[in-house]
């Protein structure tokens, strides 16, 4: 694991500052943030907890909501991927791939099936539930990218396909940080029997 570049320090906390992470291969100091771009989501603020309900601690767990500021001019599709900054492997973890999105202000909803998807680390094209061991804290990294060309990669392209996709066209992109710390589930009892 290499070190993540000093343009993105100030944007992703110590503990999820894997030198893995997509952003720091495919952004740079310029387009971070670029022109006012930014990435958010009305179910938790910058660097707040993950709700469990977006997580493998509630059965019918969804993808959250996302919104996104309008990207740089002359963007024309937006592409989020989403990894486990805490990970100890060569590479972060994978949680989500979306692109098609369009190159404007928009918003993914609550459990939103995505125009396209890719594969996540388990090698499915959902959104993969965080689901870090008991006690232990996991940084999921949003990252959302605008690109200057519209991308031709088919639903079920890997994170390798995507990011060799979006080498040198890049016109801006946005960080989040959310972290989740694994706890012990309740089991549901059945009092009727």
């Amino acid at each position: 694991m290499s070190d993540l570049p000093d343009w993105l320090n100030s944007a992703i906390p110590a503990p999820a500052r894997h030198g893995g992470l997509a952003i720091a291969e495919l952004g740079g100091e310029r387009n971070l943030g670029r022109g006012g771009f930014k990435l958010s989501s009305p179910a938790f603020g910058p660097g707040e907890e993950l709700d469990p309900c977006f997580t493998a601690q509630e059965e019918d767990a969804v993808a959250p909501p996302l919104e996104w500021s309008a990207p740089p001019p002359g963007s024309q599709e937006l592409v989020l991927i989403v990894e486990d900054g805490s990970a100890t492997g060569s590479d972060p973890a994978c949680h989500w791939l979306v692109w098609g999105l369009k190159g404007q202000k928009g918003m993914l909803l609550e459990g939103e099936v995505p125009p396209r998807a890719g594969k996540n680390t388990q090698g499915n094209s959902e959104w993969l539930l965080p689901d870090p061991p008991v006690g232990e804290t996991r940084h999921y990294v949003f990252q959302l990218f605008a690109t200057e060309l519209p991308l031709t990669l088919m639903p079920g392209a890997t994170r390798d396909d995507l990011v060799a996709s979006l080498k040198g066209t890049i016109t801006g992109c946005a960080v989040m940080v959310a972290p989740f710390t694994g706890s012990e589930t309740e089991e549901w009892v059945d009092d009727e029997d």
